[in-house]
């Protein structure tokens, strides 16, 4: 079986694994790779924390108990915008003309992962923005980011999810609110180093966006995603996370023609 056949059958065993409920579970079997599996993804429901201009995430019952016939059924039907809870943004989000969320290539959403962890830097500044110091503190560590990695970066927020005054800066909504945002992200500087220096598949964070809440340029989604590097953005469960030494399977909604949706990611600890 070659690499991204074992990918793929770790994704499915996983989608079975996960759709328990539990946020780490444990598999072995016989030609998987082995490892704890961490579930990095929200429940979508009414408290998922979205941008404060957006559509919330509303469930709806279309029917809900037995039937005539005597039989147990129930069918919903959901709404919500595309960039809300746990997701991904596709390039085009920021950027003309590259990858829709369907177009980004199945082997850029699974890869090993790193995690940045920089929560002592933001525990006393909602606005920290995430450094290209950060990224080489990181590598005196821990060596050279290698190409084709996923990194994550854990800035400590999502200890507050899903209180959104205390995981945004302000729990109101509407445009007015925006100006009100405060919560970390990844300075410009840092992303174009990524992009110039540095291999990486994808990006995330345990934030609501890649750029900090105080960003009015949205700077480091246009950097990132004109090289056609996606973001995932209110990623979950980071502090269970090694700084390296797992895999990272990233699987979105899959919205033709999309700028972003729904993320079911998870990570693999290896060997674990």
């Amino acid at each position: 079986m070659n690499r991204l056949g074992l990918w793929l059958s770790v994704a499915l065993i996983t989608a079975a694994l996960c759709s328990g409920g539990a946020t780490v579970a444990q598999q072995r079997t016989a030609g998987i790779p082995s490892g704890t599996i961490v579930d990095l993804t929200y429940p979508f429901d009414a408290t998922s924390v979205y941008w404060p201009t957006a559509e919330t995430f509303q469930l709806e019952k279309d029917f809900e108990g037995n039937t005539e016939q005597g039989y147990y059924y129930s069918a919903y039907r959901y709404s919500a915008a595309e960039h809300g809870g746990t997701h991904i943004d596709s390039p085009v989000h920021f950027a003309k003309g590259r990858n829709t969320v369907d177009e980004i290539p199945l082997t850029q959403l699974m890869a090993p992962g790193i995690v940045i962890d920089v929560t002592a830097q933001c525990a006393g500044n909602a606005d920290y923005l995430i450094t290209e110091s950060d990224f080489k503190n990181w590598e005196r560590r821990n060596g050279k980011i290698r190409p084709g990695t996923i990194v994550l970066l854990r800035t400590g927020f999502g200890k507050f999810y899903p209180d959104r005054k205390k995981y945004l800066g302000t729990d109101e909504r509407g445009a007015a609110a925006v100006a009100n945002l405060h919560f970390p992200g990844l300075d410009p500087k840092a992303a174009r180093w990524l992009t110039e220096n540095r291999s990486i598949k994808a990006i995330g964070l345990d934030t609501a966006s890649i750029d900090y809440g105080q960003s009015k340029l949205f700077e480091s989604h246009r950097i990132l995603f004109a090289k056609d590097i996606p973001a995932f953005e209110n990623v979950a469960s980071l502090d269970k996370l090694p700084v390296r030494g797992f895999s990272v399977i990233a699987l979105p909604m899959k919205i033709k023609g999309g700028s972003g949706g729904p993320l079911r990611i998870i990570a693999v600890i290896n060997g674990s």
